[in-house]
């Protein structure tokens, strides 16, 4: 039997490229990795990209560590930012869903690994959503310590992209934020979103397709209401909360924190309070981003289902003991937050809402 050197195929044979995977063309592109994540890397990293799989240790400041592992995507928001060809503040947002349920514990984000998926790799596209990607594990303080990108034809159409994240976090044992310690009395603070985030875009997309055809909205012209074109302000990146809330966590005693992610308020304020008590917001006290309204104005939508399906202007909660809250709501603006005293926790009876709303909009 003659050897066959591992480039040399029959020629009859049919080859991955012709089937849609061109492996010197992808393999190509790991090279070019390297230096996309090599600015988010931490001592704790032991690793470097293109290995099977990315090690890396517990900081040695902790003495009893709990890790804190989270999974998140883009969402239909992908298919925008595919129709706009922007792809680097999908890589934020990828990053941003990630960390900010990772920090509602109490953890430090240590590492993050992205799934780039696609019909045939397009290394634009996939260079601009790395650099998103490593942009987001900047602001957040963790290292981008590895992936995949697939290409997968018959399974994703021309134009297609997946994007999704994972993370792992670490938490001092004692340290660990998980509501059972919520009480009547405590303050409900809110911090400021950046716009839609990444949720509820299957809504969104049908809303501005609509307008559209209607004439009413143009994706990329400036919009007077917005200050900026309707594309824009859609592809706002999530916020990134990490280091603000990690701050205060430090000096403060915060009870409870929720990100206000996929199912709006209703959907996530309630996860993190113990039984026996309720959560009051008064969606009066702050100011929501102009593209909500546009929204609910378009798609003609109620409150109670903006504050169901959208963020409408807040990111996240910290639930806080009363007579901490004034220090801490005076601390988030010198670490960039906008805070807002949006509510308080009350006694909840066996068949009340662990969530009411005070005088909704009309």
């Amino acid at each position: 039997m003659t050897d066959v050197p591992p480039n040399e195929t029959d020629s009859t044979a049919p080859s991955y490229a012709q089937a849609g995977v061109d492996l010197d063309h992808d393999e190509a592109f790991i090279s070019e990795i390297g230096d996309i994540t090599r600015s988010t890397l931490r001592p704790e990293v032991l690793s470097t990209i293109g290995g099977f799989a990315g090690l890396f240790k517990a900081p040695d400041r902790y003495r009893d560590p709990i890790f804190v592992a989270g999974a998140d995507g883009v969402g239909t928001k992908l298919r925008l930012a595919a129709q706009l060809g922007r792809y680097d503040t999908v890589g934020i947002d990828c990053v941003a869903m990630v960390v900010n349920d990772i920090v509602v514990q109490g953890a430090e984000p240590l590492v993050f690994l992205d799934y780039l998926a696609m019909n045939r790799l397009d290394a634009s596209v996939a260079k601009a959503a790395l650099r998103g990607i490593a942009e987001g594990c900047r602001r957040a303080g963790c290292a981008l310590l590895g992936g995949e990108t697939a290409t997968m034809p018959g399974v994703y159409a021309d134009g297609d992209v997946e994007m999704v994240g994972f993370g792992v976090g670490v938490v001092e044992r004692d340290r660990l934020i998980d509501g059972s310690s919520i009480s009547v009395g405590d303050q409900v603070i809110g911090l400021a979103s950046s716009g839609i985030h990444s949720n509820g875009f299957s809504l969104v997309r049908q809303i501005v397709e609509t307008g559209a055809r209607a004439g009413h909205l143009d994706l990329r012209a400036e919009n007077d209401e917005l200050n900026t074109s309707l594309a824009s302000a859609l592809l706002a990146p999530t916020r990134i909360y990490v280091k603000p809330v990690l701050n205060v966590v430090r000096d403060f005693t915060i009870k409870g924190i929720v990100h206000i992610t996929g199912g709006g308020f209703e959907g996530n304020v309630p996860r993190v309070l113990p039984k026996g008590v309720r959560a009051r917001i008064d969606p009066r006290a702050w100011p929501r981003p102009p593209i909500f309204g546009l929204l609910q104005r378009h798609g003609e939508l109620p409150d109670s289902e903006m504050l169901r399906v959208f963020n409408c202007g807040i990111g996240m909660l910290l639930i806080v003991p009363a007579e901490q809250a004034d220090e801490i709501s005076d601390r988030l603006p010198a670490l960039g937050e906008r805070p807002y005293r949006i509510g308080t926790i009350e006694a909840r009876g066996p068949d009340e809402p662990a969530l009411v709303f005070d005088a909704p909009r009309r």
